[in-house]
């Protein structure tokens, strides 16, 4: 299905230049996008018989959300009605978009082209951030005024969201090259997609980003010892790494970022993001069933503020305690529920590697997700639509059975589907 496939990345595409989508405009278009495109496959099918449909297991959980928040926008126990309605439509959307792309990425081949999608786009994307880095004038493209303030990165408003991008783009260069799953004709162009968005987190300067790589390149260092990985897997990892330093060394990193010194103050500070985690804790312990309705934070928090500095607070800076927060026990059930599955079916699919580069695909994605996910511990990335979109695809390339031949086999560990002859 290859016009799902060019409809997603499309998505992705556009999601993540029109500043990851935060913008009322710009979620409009991820969410009629999502619908058009489910239209489209549902036709499709419905003139080919013998065409299957298969379910993920991450689906589920999801779905499951999804009722949660149904369920308090149609019985009245959110705070904001159109805010959760708001925020239903994009779940919704991020569901059907899951779900095409378990139609549309079924073969070995189907999930390459995924990969040099991803090491292109990552690409540039990355190197567009850097030179408006060092071209910095005030403006995102250097022509659109920021309004609310902020300190940009790329396409992305917030460099620590940029991080988030980065985050989930770098092992799935980075892991082939370390794991020498890259043929020696293309070590140079797979090296520069792997270096290139390492550099550009590195310059946004995100401490959550950073850290979060950090703790990739620790599960990767460990993949490659218990997997006794070779002198030369090792040397080119390393490579990487040093072409890295030598490439931020060389653009002068210091020297760019002390342009930025004077936003410094547009970020909460360390203690403001505390008490913001803890009067989150409260709101949870007063809603903790179906708390306060999704999208609603910013709504209650002012009653709970503790520590007013002036500023809206829209988000908790910790997407864990804000999910709880909003959507209470049965909605952390639900993420949790999501989560294990997760883990759970990646560490099935990595024990039964075979050294194949099948096995390098589903082990990049699960560090791309381990690596957005703790960043998720200090920001709100779930909330930028585009990330979130790029981490459930690559949620579901750490989980789905792909078969060796290229061909439409429908794994045995998902449920079939025929439509019945009417």
């Amino acid at each position: 299905m290859k016009f799902l496939r060019i409809g997603i990345c499309s998505l992705a595409v556009f999601a993540v230049l029109a500043h990851g989508a935060v913008e009322d405009w710009s979620r409009a278009v991820l969410v009629v996008g999502s619908t058009l495109l489910f239209l489209v496959w549902a036709v499709y099918v419905y003139f080919r018989e013998e065409e299957k449909f298969i379910l993920s297991p991450l689906l589920l959980p999801l779905f499951a959300l999804a009722l949660v928040v149904l369920g308090q926008w149609m019985f009245h126990s959110t705070a904001s009605a159109y805010n959760t309605r708001m925020e239903l439509l994009l779940l919704l959307a991020y569901l059907l978009l899951l779900f095409l792309a378990v139609q549309a990425f079924r073969s070995l081949e189907d999930w390459r082209t995924f990969a040099w999608f991803i090491f292109f786009f990552g690409f540039v994307i990355c190197t567009f951030g850097i030179l408006q880095h060092l071209t910095f004038n005030g403006k995102l493209y250097w022509f659109r005024e920021m309004r609310y303030g902020g300190i940009p990165f790329g396409p992305y408003v917030n460099r620590n969201h940029f991080a988030g991008f980065a985050e989930l783009i770098i092992p799935m260069a980075l892991v082939p090259m370390a794991l020498g799953k890259v043929r020696r004709e293309r070590w140079f162009v797979v090296g520069l997609f792997a270096i290139m968005p390492i550099v550009a987190l590195i310059m946004s300067a995100s401490r959550g980003g950073i850290i979060a790589f950090g703790v990739q390149l620790i599960l990767l260092a460990l993949w490659m010892v218990l997997r006794r990985t070779g002198g030369k897997q090792l040397l080119a990892g390393g490579a990487i790494l040093l072409v890295t330093l030598l490439m931020v060394s060389w653009l002068g990193v210091t020297k760019t970022l002390n342009r930025f010194s004077s936003l410094q103050s547009l970020e909460s500070s360390e203690a403001k993001r505390a008490s913001m985690r803890r009067d989150t804790w409260r709101i949870f312990l007063d809603h903790p069933w179906s708390g306060t309705g999704l999208g609603t934070l910013q709504t209650v928090f002012p009653k709970y503020e503790t520590n007013y500095d002036g500023k809206i607070v829209n988000h908790a800076h910790n997407d864990y305690l804000e999910v709880l927060a909003e959507t209470g026990v049965l909605g952390g059930v639900c993420c949790a529920w999501f989560l294990a599955i997760l883990f759970m079916e990646g560490w099935k699919r990595l024990r039964s590697a075979d050294g194949s580069f099948t096995a390098i695909l589903h082990f990049s994605a699960l560090v791309a997700c381990v690596g957005f996910l703790i960043h998720s511990f200090a920001d709100f990335n779930f909330h930028i639509p585009a990330n979130a979109l790029l981490f459930f695809l690559m949620a579901h390339l750490a989980t789905v059975e792909i078969p060796k031949m290229a061909q439409s086999t429908v794994p045995s560990s998902q449920h079939r589907y025929r439509r019945r002859n009417h």
